[in-house]
């Protein structure tokens, strides 16, 4: 592999953003639960459960979008197994769980409505 063969790490890694700014938001650090806790809040606003305005203006849940979710977030429990601290699994779990009851919870509603 000749010198221009190699890849060069500074070209391939993530660039640094510009300096900040007073209006920047600081961001939370890069953890499992972050992302855990991210996703089980994305598929809460799926199914309609979290949102922001007045009730009249609540969405629909969209069953479709909030079940690949928890079925991602349930992928990723597979693929990560044994890699994660005890807090780390214990709060994919408890994720898991209490979406896939939620998620059931929405679907009769909304077959009774």
């Amino acid at each position: 592999m000749s010198e221009a063969d190699t890849p060069n790490p500074e070209v391939t890694a993530v660039p640094e953003p510009p300096e900040s700014t007073e209006k920047d938001i600081p961001l939370p650090p890069v953890t499992f639960e972050f992302l855990t806790l991210s996703l089980k809040m994305q598929a809460e606003m799926q199914l309609g459960l979290v949102h922001f305005g007045e009730e009249k203006d609540r969405p629909q849940p969209e069953f479709k979008l909030a079940r690949h979710t928890i079925d991602l977030m349930a992928m990723l429990q597979e693929k990560t197994k044994g890699n994660l601290s005890i807090d780390e699994q214990r709060l994919l779990e408890n994720s898991l769980t209490e979406l896939r009851f939620r998620y059931v919870q929405a679907l009769e509603q909304k077959q009774k409505s």
